[in-house]
């Protein structure tokens, strides 16, 4: 929990931790975008390596609308036979012209950027990046999809940049 701390003011305070030294990569957001239909469990594929969610399997997302508009998200998963949970919250900044565009905080009022970047029309299947290219997610309703989805998914995430070579498929044996 204390890395996901430190990771959150990192990234909050150093807005340049993307350098110019970055590959050029797309991390546009899908234009049509409905939070109510997004809302609910995800569950991760597979993630670009980071320090707060190093060693962690059998990873989901849960998104649920709050009364004031905002969403509480509740990820979790498992690390070295221990459940863990982060508990945080999600806004729309931009929810007309840019409704894809999410922030999330799991530390006070320190926000990253969650892009949408791809979305099935039937939200079963979702590819969510932020500012940076060192950041990136495959999310699915279910533990696994098929390698017809994937292909696309991992295609999409190639044609903006990202390096998916990189990426680390989440076991997610226990939630089949």
């Amino acid at each position: 929990m204390k890395r996901l701390i430190y990771f959150v003011m990192a990234i909050s305070f150093f807005p340049c931790l993307s350098s110019a030294q970055d590959v050029q990569y797309d991390n546009s957001t899908i234009s049509e975008f409905n939070l109510s239909k997004y809302l609910g469990t995800w569950y991760e594929i597979a993630r670009l390596d980071h320090s707060f969610e190093r060693g962690m399997q059998n990873v989901t997302a849960e998104y649920l609308l709050r009364d004031d508009g905002k969403v509480d998200v509740v990820n979790s998963g498992w690390k070295d036979g221990k459940y863990k949970v982060a508990n945080g919250k999600a806004r729309q900044p931009e929810p007309l012209s840019d409704p894809a565009h999410l922030e999330v905080s799991f530390f006070l009022f320190f926000y990253s950027d969650y892009n949408i970047l791809m979305l099935d029309k039937d939200y079963q299947v979702a590819l969510v990046g932020s500012k940076s290219p060192k950041y990136l997610w495959i999310l699915a309703r279910t533990p696994q999809v098929s390698d017809e989805v994937l292909g696309d998914i991992l295609e999409e995430a190639d044609s903006r940049g990202y390096d998916t070579g990189r990426l680390i498929w989440v076991d997610q044996s226990l939630n089949l």
